[in-house]
């Protein structure tokens, strides 16, 4: 299932969405003491073979969240203030957290590159979070993520096979 159009993947995810919540919920009651490896080598090999820059979806139809670290870089390489930044491209959200003003992200190209790619958020350099260590803990993320991401899809359809339940 490695490919497949992106209009398509929120179907797949929303019919696989129960049978993911069941198994992330028994994941977090039996937690395999290898989890975090075996994510870590299904991220690794479905990144060898899935160039965003194909898709791009989760700039197009998320924002991450800003920390007052990116806020600080981003602003710097722009040559502004952060608040000129903040006033610009950022509102704060029901959370009391900074994210982008609207979707898709303003420092997408018409290409599907980012123009600060090298001082990208956080939240973006780590997206999809398939690797994050403890992922137990990120799972309800994930149920989201499926949704946005082809790689984040596959990811855990692999991990459904090598960590039955």
């Amino acid at each position: 299932m490695a490919h497949f159009q992106i209009d398509t993947l929120a179907k797949l995810a929303k019919d696989k969405h129960i049978e993911n919540k069941k198994y992330f919920d028994k994941l977090k009651k039996k937690t395999p003491k290898n989890l975090d490896y075996v994510m870590q080598d299904l991220h690794e090999a479905e990144f060898k073979k899935t160039d965003c820059l194909d898709c791009a979806n989760c700039c197009k139809t998320t924002g991450p969240l800003f920390t007052s670290a990116d806020i600080e870089r981003i602003s710097k390489h722009l040559r502004q203030k952060p608040q000129q930044f903040i006033d610009q491209y950022l509102r704060i959200d029901e959370e009391n957290d900074y994210v982008l003003k609207s979707v898709p992200c303003t420092f997408l190209e018409a290409d599907n590159k980012c123009f600060i790619y090298d001082v990208r958020p956080k939240a973006c350099r780590e997206f999809p979070h398939t690797d994050r260590k403890k992922f137990n803990q990120i799972t309800d993320l994930t149920l989201l993520n499926v949704a946005i991401c082809p790689a984040a899809y596959n990811i855990v359809e692999r991990m459904k096979e090598k960590l039955p339940l």
